[in-house]
């Protein structure tokens, strides 16, 4: 690792008066592409949204570049460089491509460019579609749009939950290979949830998994890439 870009240490989090994330600690350094498995309702998406601070903690830790950013508010934190494409896409479905874009120049607020060419080259249908209303996209085309929002500000950190859910393989493959790019050619450091292997296999330098909320493993990318083990940690 070249430096340390985010670190969780402790962390208690949930809804109402319940804890779901039971004091998760983990480490992601830069330019990693590390994934967070498990079974359905562990606390997967609820530790991407403490750490984009969607979800307020109970307590524990969270440092993005050195920087505690615990009681930081997401837009807070969306201006220090983290980006976050929830499950569900939760686009404008109301406003047009690029003005679905527009809204993410919010974690921008120190660049000079916007990045849209950005977007644009990596998502060429996108820009195709720039002026279509971003409801009448098909489910995949959505999923790049609200990838392409979360690109626009230059993120250092792109948490990305559950990508593939009711899209296509075919798009899946060619999201899949946005974001290997995005990671090589951008440096950009991703933590993603996921439940399909393919996808896993493919993207992911490591992995932590998750059980009732809390971090039960470390993988390796070797055991990322073996189905077996991998399908013991996913299974209902």
């Amino acid at each position: 690792m070249d430096g340390t870009v985010l670190n969780i240490s402790g962390l208690y989090a949930g809804y109402g008066n319940g804890n779901i994330l039971q004091g998760v600690a983990l480490e992601i350094g830069q330019g990693e592409i590390v994934t967070i498995v498990g079974r359905n309702g562990v606390g997967k998406s609820t530790l991407m949204k403490a750490i984009m601070g969607v979800l307020p903690v109970t307590s524990g830790d969270i440092a993005f570049i050195g920087r505690p950013i615990t009681r930081l508010s997401p837009d807070q934190r969306a201006a220090m460089g983290i980006g976050y494409v929830p499950q569900g896409r939760e686009i404008f479905p109301e406003l047009t491509v690029e003005e679905n874009l527009l809204m993410g120049e919010s974690i921008n607020r120190t660049k000079r460019r916007t990045r849209y060419d950005i977007v644009y080259a990596y998502f060429p249908i996108l820009g195709e579609r720039r002026r279509q209303l971003a409801g009448t996209l098909s489910g995949g085309q959505q999923q790049m749009l609200a990838i392409g929002r979360a690109l626009v500000g230059a993120p250092r950190l792109l948490l990305v939950d559950e990508p593939s859910v009711g899209i296509q393989p075919t798009i899946v493959q060619e999201i899949g290979e946005v974001l290997e790019r995005i990671n090589a050619e951008e440096a950009l450091t991703i933590v993603l949830v996921e439940q399909n292997t393919r996808l896993i296999a493919r993207l992911a330098h490591r992995g932590y998994a998750m059980d009732k909320g809390r971090i039960v493993a470390q993988l390796t990318c070797d055991q990322l890439a073996n189905q077996e083990a991998l399908v013991r940690y996913l299974a209902v």
